[in-house]
């Protein structure tokens, strides 16, 4: 049975916002295939689905049906589904695997991903796993395991292709011919010294475009980026989307080759960071998902709801300030919401640049006050078009040129405030130290409410009263 996530040809594309999503004709059958207890049907089903996706179909279908389906899948489950599924749902199907098929689908895993599919599990479930890898394995990720955490050494695996730096074309390729154990991909064979301090990256094309008798040292990539076991991994992701790196050798402390890091898990650092910033920012902590329990989700999200209560509250402190301002001008509790959301967006709008920009390393101590003016520029210009705007609104609506006036220039006030309260408050957390996605927002919100009812309020106290 062909299924519609193997059909590519435009004939049987879906949509374009559905192209890679599961059909729910093939989930439906899968299911059906479950409930009627058909192994058969549901391996023949299963068979053409990338491990992405049968990891996606796990999470997306109820805990019951989840067990049922991975104890009829059975021995077919691979170790790469493992790796693809979301953390919460990776303990789950773990503890329903039987333990031969875990420790088959397991021994299938290159060491980097048995490492990080370690690294999220208790204690207890990481001695199962240890317990059924071969020997070799199994030193290799308690090595691995005793890097710090979110560091290089986590992420490479010990799988590397090396050559002596006196070896010709000719040697590399009989060896790697000869060899029985090669990673199932690998980019570069690695040039070491004799001390087994790597040298050099030759890429498998230009061995297999050079002469046999050509030495490899003449034909090595002119980019070459050493990481050290220690670096934290933000730092790896950065090197290599800054330099444009395949695949780069891991050290340890005395420069000695120990393992090899590729692109796809470097990209995957920057996706996790790129998703933890993201939920971060909306102060839902970095670790929630869709499969997280109500209970679980609830105590995410209550400590960043109590800190934006704070932030209203300090906001409220100063609405108080200016009581009988607004009993004698009612018009001015209907026009401050207007003015604390638009200094609330703006102040995001500069928030969200300035993180991005923090976390790829584009906002340093050379262009940070270029930014800052030019945030603060872009506050002005749009803080006086909205002003007008603002303006001839009061005009209309209330028929008071002095209203609007009082909301045009607190409009003006409030978004150059965001702007710069937008940009410099992250960077400031991130010379303190403080991640500047966690903490920003709060401070932010805080500063444009703040003001932003302190120049309407206070303005209109003094002009109309």
């Amino acid at each position: 049975m062909t299924t519609g996530l193997d059909q590519i040809d435009t004939d049987t594309a879906r949509d374009d916002d559905d192209a890679y999503a599961l059909d729910r004709k093939d989930i439906a059958a899968i299911l059906y295939a479950v409930d009627r207890d058909d192994r058969e049907t549901l391996t023949t089903l299963m068979e053409p689905l990338h491990a992405a996706d049968i990891a996606d179909l796990l999470e997306q279908i109820n805990a019951f049906d989840r067990t049922r389906l991975i104890r009829l899948y059975d021995r077919e489950f691979d170790g790469d589904i493992l790796s693809e599924l979301d953390e919460g749902i990776r303990e789950e199907v773990i503890s329903i695997l039987k333990p031969d098929v875990l420790a088959e689908a397991v021994r299938d895993l290159e060491s980097d991903d048995v490492v990080d599919l370690l690294e999220d599990l208790e204690e207890p479930q990481q001695e199962a796993i240890l317990e059924v890898l071969e020997d070799a394995d199994r030193v290799a990720a308690e090595q691995a395991l005793s890097y710090p955490e979110y560091s290089a050494g986590r992420m490479m695996q010990r799988e590397v292709v090396m050559a002596p730096e006196h070896w010709t074309v000719g040697d590399a390729i009989d060896f790697m011919r000869e060899s029985e154990e090669l990673p199932e991909q690998f980019y570069h064979v690695i040039l070491v010294d004799p001390r087994m301090r790597p040298v050099g990256n030759v890429t498998l094309g230009k061995i297999m475009a050079s002469a046999r008798t050509t030495a490899l040292k003449n034909i090595v990539e002119d980019v070459f980026q050493v990481i050290p076991a220690t670096q934290d991994e933000e730092d790896v992701a950065y090197a290599f989307n800054q330099y444009h790196l395949i695949s780069a050798p891991v050290v340890d402390e005395d420069d000695r080759l120990v393992g090899m890091i590729t692109i796809d898990d470097a990209m995957a650092v920057l996706d996790e960071e790129h998703e933890e910033d993201i939920l971060r920012l909306a102060g839902v902590g970095e670790e929630s998902s869709l499969n997280d329990r109500v209970l679980e989700t609830t105590r995410q999200r209550l400590p960043w709801l109590a800190v934006n209560l704070v932030t209203a509250v300090l906001a409220s402190l100063v609405i108080a300030q200016f009581e009988d301002t607004i009993a004698a001008f009612v018009a001015l509790a209907v026009l401050m919401p207007i003015v604390a959301s638009m200094g609330g967006n703006a102040g995001t709008q500069s928030l969200t640049v300035a993180v991005r920009a923090l976390a790829t390393k584009d906002l340093t101590g050379a262009n940070v006050w270029r930014v800052i003016r030019r945030e603060v520029m872009v506050g002005l210009l749009n803080g006086v078009v909205f002003a007008v705007v603002m303006g001839i609104v009061g005009i209309i609506w209330f028929g008071s040129p002095v209203l609007g006036g009082v909301i045009a220039v607190a409009m003006v006030v409030n978004l150059v405030v965001a702007g710069l309260a937008g940009t410099v408050i992250p960077v400031l957390l991130e010379r303190l130290g403080v991640d500047p996605a966690l903490a920003s927002g709060a401070f932010v919100t805080t500063v444009t409410d703040v003001v932003g009812f302190f120049a309407f309020l206070g303005l209109a106290a003094v002009v109309l009263l």
